[in-house]
């Protein structure tokens, strides 16, 4: 029995999209490619992967079987892939950082230029990164280090703390909340909130969990980037809870931001990068530098 990585990987794309059309744009092949690929893997194996029919495509009961080991190759293709991009690109002086959208648009190019004047020879490279997927990124060795606020680590990688970041409420100036100095976690319940990103709703949850019962409050909506939440508080139709880190997106958009106390909540904005390996001389200068850049108080 032989067949090809490409053909598996043609494979699991049309199992994860439901379609040979989305496959192929995953893959940068034409729709028809894609069909040849699973077609001769299906004449390797000797068995139906995939049951077809004019309106979808599904997997077949041996396909179903056959995907965790498909899974687990494609996630050990991609740690070689990284291992031999690793060798090149630290010969060449490449450092990689992962950072989700707030760090990566505002903070971080800043943080880079700054790295830039001092190292001009070093290659910066910005990965764009959900929050949730920072530390595995790093454990992967997909990136050198990865910048975000504070996220539960394994024995791969170490986080160092940089500086805290309250949370805090960001709403429009004619909202109710914008006449007050500052609001508690009581106030929260008497209007509608938006939560940005599955990270954050489960930060919220935490936090409510630890409140009494009448100050806990339930996210009316759930949007997948900050600042698609900062948008709708931007029109009034909600207000939103961040980390006060978000303001260089808050303030253009004319949000007002309050502080909630009693009590008053933190994340840690962080530093993340490999605990089970030597980071190459750029990666690691440009760690340090993040690291005297952005330590001190609370922001």
């Amino acid at each position: 029995m032989h067949f090809t990585f490409r053909q598996a990987e043609a494979f699991l794309a049309v199992a994860d999209t439901g379609s040979f059309t989305r496959a192929a744009e995953l893959l940068h092949l034409s729709p028809s490619a894609v069909s040849q690929l699973v077609t001769e893997l299906e004449g390797a194996l000797g068995y139906t992967v995939l049951d077809r029919n004019t309106r979808k495509v599904v997997l077949s009961a041996a396909g179903r079987a056959l995907i965790p080991a498909v899974e687990a190759l494609s996630r050990q293709f991609a740690l070689t892939k990284t291992a031999a991009l690793d060798i090149r690109d630290q010969a060449a002086g490449v450092v990689r950082v992962a950072a989700p959208l707030v760090v990566a648009s505002v903070m971080l190019p800043r943080l880079m230029a700054d790295y830039a004047k001092k190292r001009p020879k070093v290659v910066m490279r910005l990965i764009d990164c959900p929050v949730e997927a920072l530390v595995d990124r790093v454990a992967t060795r997909d990136v050198d280090l990865a910048i975000g606020p504070d996220r539960p680590v394994g024995p791969e990688v170490e986080r160092v703390v940089l500086y805290p970041s309250p949370w805090v409420v960001w709403c429009a100036p004619q909202h109710p909340f914008a006449r007050k100095k500052s609001l508690t976690w009581n106030d929260l319940a008497s209007a509608r909130l938006v939560a940005a990103g599955r990270d954050h709703e489960i930060h919220l949850s935490t936090i409510f969990r630890q409140l009494p019962s009448p100050l806990r409050v339930a996210p009316s909506q759930v949007v997948d980037n900050v600042s698609s939440a900062l948008g709708l508080a931007a029109a009034g139709l909600c207000y939103t809870i961040t980390p006060a880190y978000v303001q260089a997106l808050a303030l253009p958009l004319g949000l007002v931001m309050r502080e909630i106390t009693d009590p008053t909540v933190q994340r840690e904005m962080s530093l993340f990068r490999p605990a089970d390996r030597t980071l190459s001389p750029a990666a690691a200068g440009f760690g340090a530098h993040v690291i005297a850049a952005l330590s001190g108080p609370a922001r």
